[in-house]
């Protein structure tokens, strides 16, 4: 058995890289059978919960602290950023989700900080996509891409930010959650991940995209878990199958990295301020 736990955003897309996943392994080795335990909530709060007992083989998180966090409670005990691809196994653009039409007008940062507003972001306690969004909004002012905000002014990004969440309305737990909850009708903008809204278009959703001029590019982690796998054990027999079926999962995460910025992202080099600040 192979432990998953992941932050709330890639639930469909871990779904059915499992499946696929499954398949191959059983048609590659005489039909054997590898069975995923699953786990998928706000990023932090899954770190929090791996490095307090959660037995997870292999976790994928928002953001490197979260996955730091677990390191550092000795549950990974390699330098995981030397990784392929320093473990980052999926990356987009922070943006705005609003409704049909963008009728509040939004464009930029500056714009979430109108009266009236109602904004949905996630918590930045339990959630890595809002920390994501803090980011994105504070490099945006940093690098002066805001209008009526100061470059390299801490205090012109902090103002920037209170008049943000001055408008939010909603928490919620988890990026998806707040997605979520946008969609069904709550508020007038959501902060979000790029690739969550293009896939809800996708699937018939009437919202629309607003990349700001300036944002971050968001790069979501993996780490294994060493002590997680040792649980598995060479008295099992199942230690050299265990790691190869590690190798394979971090093949696939990066084949579908690359399918996904090829695909999903063909406006992203154009896109000014991406990268983190």
């Amino acid at each position: 058995m192979i432990t998953l736990a992941a932050y709330s955003t890639p639930y469909d897309a871990y779904g059915k890289l499992i499946s696929t996943w499954q398949k191959e392994w059983a048609a590659a080795h005489n039909k054997q059978q590898v069975i995923f335990q699953t786990s998928f909530g706000a990023s932090t709060a899954q770190a929090q919960n791996v490095a307090a007992g959660f037995p997870a083989d292999i976790v994928a998180l928002s953001l490197v602290p979260d996955v730091q966090i677990i390191q550092k409670a000795g549950l990974i005990t390699h330098d995981f950023t030397t990784d392929t691809d320093g473990s980052i196994v999926s990356t987009t653009p922070v943006a705005f989700d609003v409704r049909p039409g963008n009728p509040t007008h939004i464009s930029n940062w500056n714009d979430l900080t109108r009266s009236g507003l109602q904004i949905l972001t996630p918590d930045p306690a339990q959630s890595g996509g809002a920390k994501w969004n803090i980011v994105a909004a504070d490099g945006a002012s940093r690098r002066g891409k805001v209008p009526g905000y100061a470059a390299s002014s801490q205090s012109s990004a902090q103002k920037l930010l209170t008049g943000i969440f001055k408008n939010v309305t909603v928490m919620d737990k988890s990026a998806n959650d707040s997605l979520k909850n946008f969609q069904s009708g709550n508020g007038d903008v959501a902060i979000t991940y790029e690739n969550q809204i293009l896939l809800s278009k996708a699937g018939g959703s009437s919202d629309q995209e607003v990349l700001p001029a300036s944002t971050v590019l968001i790069e979501n982690p993996t780490g294994a878990g060493e002590a997680g796998r040792q649980e598995a054990g060479p008295a099992a027999g199942d230690r050299p199958v265990h790691d190869e079926r590690h190798r394979r999962v971090e093949s696939a995460d990066q084949q579908h990295r690359l399918r996904s910025q090829r695909g999903l992202y063909p406006g992203l080099q154009g896109s000014e301020g991406l990268g983190p600040s």
